[in-house]
């Protein structure tokens, strides 16, 4: 048995949420109390042994076919499936390019999809447009209508020219009423810009909200806010929208009928830079290991973090005893970080600890207390000693890189 605790934050969100229409599937229910007078009262309706009669309600089998033929109540887990959201003759299209970074959609690419749910309402579809192959299997509970996926060599990389052929090719044959971006610095903004320029729109960017026709985003630094008609390209900023997540959707493959022309390079892509996990700002880190009171071998813990090409942080705790300076501070009093992974290793989780990583996409605590709660507050949870399980991703990450040296040589 593993002792790894894993949690379902989603099925937990909803389980507060009492307005989501999955909230009461999740409810655990009392079968059975004590009564006053010392008798055991049983709750029919949580009893999960049971048939769907002739009209649609749930009957209670007590024949003890279903058990078995034992009398003992036997609980069963039922799998709670969100409604299907299916269009197939859209009115118009809502056009989305996710970053789509590490093949996966980020929480940047998923605000977008709710965004453009919003904007496509009934009548319309959701189309997203992906570059190549990815690693996304939840497009559906992410609010996507329709996939297309283009593929080729001619788009991996640092391609821009070649992808705002494949987008003006989508706009040839979708028309979309809006063509949604995310305006961030791993590709959506530059992309955007350059599909604005193509197609002669003049775009909406750092967009935060749409509502009623218009559009708002924010200039001047973010000191002001500039509201517009909502043109019919927006370049929107993180939290522009709740993420889609009351509803599933087809994501039915769809593909272009014309094929995209290749485009003579006029930018050659050299590769990815090498730079020192040190030397990023904890603002600007997509890795973040964080270091708090649990952490006893500090020299380990640096050992780690370049092993796992990670930047450093800590908490405060590990801040005032000296252990990290005070730039590495994470927090609602430090530094607040929007990692795409926060791994921290032996952090109670203060509440300005928490403020300080509300943005972070994926939180991995390693703690041995599994009751804290920066446990709670996890996607992923491992309950064991820091030092031995920092021993361990240094050896694994190791052995990782030395069997890829082997199969290049």
């Amino acid at each position: 048995m593993s002792d790894i605790i894993r949690r379902d934050p989603r099925a937990e969100r909803i389980a507060r949420n009492r307005l989501h229409p999955l909230h009461a599937a999740l409810q655990t229910q009392q079968t059975q109390w004590m009564g006053p007078n010392g008798l055991v009262r049983k709750n029919p309706h949580a009893i999960a042994a049971g048939f769907i009669g002739p009209a649609g309600l749930k009957r209670i089998d007590r024949s003890g076919a279903q058990q078995g033929g034992s009398n003992k109540r036997q609980s069963s887990s039922a799998v709670v499936q969100l409604p299907l959201h299916v269009v197939e003759q859209p009115a118009f299209v809502i056009a989305v390019v996710p970053d789509m970074v590490g093949g996966r959609l980020s929480s940047h690419d998923k605000d977008l999809l709710g965004l453009a749910h919003q904007l496509a309402g009934k009548d319309g579809a959701v189309l997203a447009v992906v570059f190549g192959e990815h690693k996304e299997a939840a497009f559906d509970t992410a609010g996507v209508d329709r996939l297309l996926q283009l593929e080729g060599d001619e788009y991996s990389g640092y391609s821009p020219e070649q992808r705002v052929l494949a987008l003006r090719a989508v706009e040839n044959q979708y028309n979309p009423r809006h063509w949604l971006l995310p305006d961030s610095r791993t590709g959506g903004g530059e992309l955007g810009r350059r599909l604005a320029s193509s197609l002669g729109e003049r775009p909406a960017t750092r967009v935060w909200q749409v509502k009623d026709g218009k559009s708002t985003g924010r200039a001047g630094a973010g000191r002001e806010d500039i509201a517009r008609a909502a043109p019919r390209l927006l370049l929107a900023a993180a939290e522009c929208a709740e993420p889609v997540s009351e509803t599933r959707h087809e994501a039915r493959a769809v593909k272009l009928s014309d094929p995209v022309a290749r485009n003579l390079p006029r930018i050659e892509d050299l590769g990815s830079v090498a730079v020192d996990p040190a030397q990023i700002p904890m603002a600007e880190s997509e890795f973040i290991l964080s270091g708090g009171n649990g952490v006893k071998d500090w020299a380990l813990f640096h050992r780690a973090a370049v092993a796992l090409g990670a930047t450093e942080g800590a908490s405060r705790v590990a801040v005032d005893d000296g252990h990290m300076p005070r730039g590495r501070q994470v927090g609602a009093t430090g530094t607040w970080v929007t990692a795409r992974v926060y791994l921290a290793v032996g952090i109670s989780g203060a509440i300005q600890h928490l403020q300080g990583i509300g943005a972070c996409d994926k939180v991995v605590a390693i703690n041995l207390d599994p009751g804290c709660d920066m446990i709670k507050r996890a996607d992923m949870a491992v309950i064991g000693d820091a030092a031995a399980i920092l021993q361990a991703l240094i050896e694994r990450v190791e052995a990782h890189r030395q069997g890829a040296k082997r199969d290049a040589a």
